[in-house]
């Protein structure tokens, strides 16, 4: 029994690493683009777009966000605002028309969240004939976006490379506690060491929830936006992957939009991401397996996707439960053997616990390294978030067990910062010059 535990262990141990080992790459290619200087594009043209944003219940924060659109250094003209009153039971509607924004309300019980809401907006453009957009911004109501965005996200899509793009992902209230810190250092990693690479080898990217750019042509050419599982975003980046279509990345354009600080609010809103996690898996698992042996930038960007989504925590979690099963079958065994196998389980779980913490930690600190200007909190909270990141990701742990057994259905995330009274601090700068 106890060769079999050794060898069971140091299958998984072995096959993990193997399998996340090109993440390594991503680190160094992500170390070394930052030490280069960002290179602006100079666009051919400028482009005509719609912002559209899937709002319910957000009459606190969604004002704000329209401002920083009204306020982009982009001809007006060339952005127009969209709004989904979706399900709404407050004055989402009426503060966003106040704001300038073109509003449509959506009541619908049946077909709940952002997906069925893109959709139903992008019906209703084509249903009027405005649909001739050259490409189409996806936001959450409680975002900040930069007033260079749509400019310099507009000088990457017209190189003509991109079916979609994806942006800088920072925090309005990273510094609110270990959960918001959590989640922010979670997309600035993303945003370094997974897009910027992606980019940089040629592979197609991911796009996350929210600050995307989508092209009128692939819109036009889906019928919409007919991806509705939990985790939609996931879903529309998966789709790319298998269709041979690159979500490109574009660093210089930065939103900031505001995180979960209740342990409630994220257990919710990650149980959410874990099951849509699991359903793609579901639906696009064997897809994106046959999809690898495509080979080039379609190859590659399948298995990226596919390490993506594979349920790695669970796989963990699975071989801890394991031998926590043979620790308690040997438990009341006087031999040897027993003694030798309790042994071995003990110290499997000891070092997957301290690999996972430490592993975490290192991602952390190089993150908070390398964006350490882009966290706009004191340096003693830096360093503090560091040491409760990885705390913040084993609580994925019981999230994703949860998952895998209940129901879970689309939740609103109370958003309470207006984005009128937010200012980075970068920007706090350049205001009082």
């Amino acid at each position: 029994m106890n060769e079999f535990t050794q060898s069971f262990n140091t299958a998984i141990a072995v096959l993990l690493t193997l399998l996340y080992l090109y993440q390594l790459g991503y680190l160094l290619i992500g170390i070394v683009q930052k030490k280069m200087a960002s290179r602006r594009a100079e666009p051919a043209r400028q482009h005509r777009y719609a912002a559209i944003i899937s709002a319910r219940n957000e009459a606190n924060v969604i004002g704000g966000l329209i401002k920083s659109l009204k306020d982009q250094n982009y001809p007006e003209e060339l952005l127009d605002i969209y709004v989904i009153a979706d399900n709404c039971t407050d004055n989402t509607a009426q503060v966003a028309a106040d704001a300038g924004a073109i509003v449509y309300r959506r009541f619908n019980r049946l077909q709940v969240g952002k997906g069925y809401a893109l959709n139903y907006l992008f019906g209703l453009l084509t249903e009027e004939g405005k649909n001739n957009y050259d490409g189409y911004f996806v936001f959450d109501a409680d975002n900040y976006v930069d007033p260079n965005f749509v400019k310099e996200m507009n000088a990457v899509f017209d190189t003509g490379k991109y079916a979609a793009l994806t942006s800088y992902r920072n925090s309005k209230n990273f510094g609110a506690n270990w959960i918001s810190a959590g989640y922010g250092l979670w997309f600035l990693r993303e945003a370094r060491f997974l897009n910027a690479p992606r980019m940089a080898v040629g592979a197609s990217c991911a796009i996350s929830g929210t600050g995307f750019l989508v092209s009128g042509d692939l819109i036009r050419e889906n019928g919409g936006w007919p991806f509705h599982l939990l985790t939609e975003d996931i879903e529309f980046s998966v789709n790319c992957a298998l269709q041979g279509k690159v979500i490109g990345y574009c660093e210089n354009a930065v939103i900031y939009d505001e995180q979960p600080v209740t342990f409630k609010q994220s257990w919710d809103q990650r149980l959410r991401w874990s099951k849509g996690f699991y359903q793609i898996d579901y639906h696009y698992g064997l897809s994106l397996l046959k999809g690898v042996f495509s080979g080039g930038r379609k190859g590659f960007s399948c298995y990226d996707m596919f390490m993506t989504v594979a349920p790695g925590m669970f796989l963990t979690l699975a071989a801890i439960l394991i031998n926590l099963i043979m620790l308690t079958a040997c438990a009341t065994l006087p031999t040897a053997e027993a003694q030798i196998v309790i042994e071995e389980c003990l110290g499997f779980i000891g070092r997957t616990i301290l690999a996972f913490y430490l592993g975490l930690l290192m991602y952390g600190a190089v993150t908070t390294i390398t964006e350490w200007r882009a966290i706009q909190i004191p340096a003693a909270k830096k360093f503090l978030y560091l040491f409760t990141f990885p705390i913040f990701m084993f609580t994925y742990v019981p999230i994703s067990a949860v998952a895998l057994v209940k129901k879970v259905e689309w939740k609103p995330i109370y958003h309470g910062t207006d984005c009128g009274s937010f200012v980075p601090a970068n920007r706090k700068k350049e205001l009082s010059i």
